[in-house]
């Protein structure tokens, strides 16, 4: 499968991120859902589904490491019983990019652990300068389709 990327600087980094920590899923997003660059989806429906609810995840989670701990929680990790799920916050030059990975048993949590370090390392060094110019961060119809895609896995469509 290919990775599909948002953002040009991104595909390398990813992509040896995925082929090193051998995750079936992983997305690279904004924390507010907008996607940076995927691999392991067949539809966009499902990209922009896992994107919003890891979206409101990564926030409550933050929020609620700030409440008990005094600053927000990096990272979360679910294991169930043939996948996992790790969520990590990502910083690069001053912003904050979320990462979701989903592996089975060809990984383990450590090895997404080493490797995000590196994908850290990598994505930090692809990252464009701030000074260059980036098209906007939310796409013109992103809040009517975040909203839509919501709608239909509530049931609600």
């Amino acid at each position: 499968m290919k990775v599909s990327v948002a953002a040009g600087w991104v595909e390398t980094p990813l992509k040896q991120f995925v082929d090193d920590a051998r995750v079936e899923i992983a997305v690279l997003m904004h924390p507010s859902g907008q996607v940076l660059g995927q691999y392991g989806f067949a539809r966009s429906v499902d990209v922009m589904t896992a994107c919003a609810l890891a979206s409101a995840i990564h926030a409550s989670a933050s929020e609620l490491g700030r409440q008990l701990d005094g600053k927000p929680f990096s990272a979360l990790h679910y294991m169930g019983r043939d996948r996992q799920i790790f969520l990590g916050a990502i910083a690069a030059h001053g912003s904050t990019m979320v990462l979701l990975a989903v592996f089975d048993r060809e990984s383990s949590l450590g090895l997404v652990q080493l490797f995000l370090e590196e994908f850290r390392v990598r994505l930090t060094a692809a990252v464009p300068p701030a000074d260059t110019e980036h098209p906007p961060a939310m796409a013109e119809n992103f809040e009517r389709d975040l909203n839509r895609n919501l709608a239909q896995l509530f049931g609600r469509a």
